[in-house]
């Protein structure tokens, strides 16, 4: 559904991505692990159209590497940046009407957003930055879900959440792939989402270091790529 060929993206002379190219399809999840400065998020930003790449975006099979962020969210791309980007003055509602303006949507888009995070109904008047952080992240989420999008992408949605906002966070993701949306996020560990991640890539310095079939392999593949072998894991847990 989502086919990405030797992306490259720069900033000036510095490479932040060089010749990344990673496939995700309807009804899957799958997940680019990488530490912090790996290029995740110029990556994720090069794929939604928001920053200048090189290389193609295929999404089912049409080539929209030429076109802006806003064509690509209503060809039916969704994204969640890392920060969250809100208007912290404005209300939620506020937040997701902007939102349904910038892509021509009506009224009863934002109440059906609305309706998938109850707390965020609840919270329709408030300004946005007296919300938790846990909130903050549904409302990003609900903003992103303003259409019925083909592809999802997350950049580290979980980062400082409570446990059980976290839980509430996956079930959403769940489902959505369970419903045919090809989600694709980008984390620092697996740790908080690998029951739900299919398949995946680990990114090093910019790279796609290794392809992983499934969850476990993804993990063995990152901690390998950090140089964290299993005797020094064993060796950690007799200690």
């Amino acid at each position: 559904m989502l086919h990405v060929q030797d992306m490259t993206v720069r900033y000036g002379s510095a490479v932040a991505v060089s010749s990344v190219s990673l496939d995700t399809e309807s009804g899957c999840v799958t997940a680019v692990v990488g530490p912090n400065g790996a290029g995740k998020s110029s990556f994720f930003s090069g794929v939604y159209g928001a920053i200048r790449s090189t290389g193609t975006v295929h999404l089912d099979g049409t080539d929209i590497s030429r076109e802006s962020a806003m064509a690509r969210g209503r060809r039916g791309f969704a994204y969640v940046p890392q920060g969250r980007q809100l208007f912290m003055k404005m209300s939620v509602v506020e937040n997701l009407m902007v939102g349904a303006d910038l892509l021509g949507l009506p009224k009863t888009a934002v109440d059906a957003s609305l309706d998938r995070f109850p707390v965020l109904r609840e919270r329709a008047g408030r300004f946005a930055g007296v919300l938790s952080g846990g909130e903050q992240q549904m409302l990003v989420l609900a903003r992103a879900l303003l259409t019925e999008p083909k592809v999802l992408l997350l950049d580290e949605m979980t980062t400082g959440l409570a446990p059980k906002i976290v839980a509430g966070l996956r079930d959403t993701v769940r489902d959505l792939a369970a419903s045919g949306v090809a989600v694709l996020i980008a984390e620092p560990s697996l740790t908080a989402l690998k029951s739900i991640v299919d398949r995946g890539y680990v990114m090093q310095r910019g790279r796609i270091v290794a392809e992983c079939a499934d969850a476990d392999e993804l993990d063995r593949e990152y901690r390998r790529s950090m140089g964290i072998t299993e005797a020094i894991i064993d060796a950690a847990a007799q200690e």
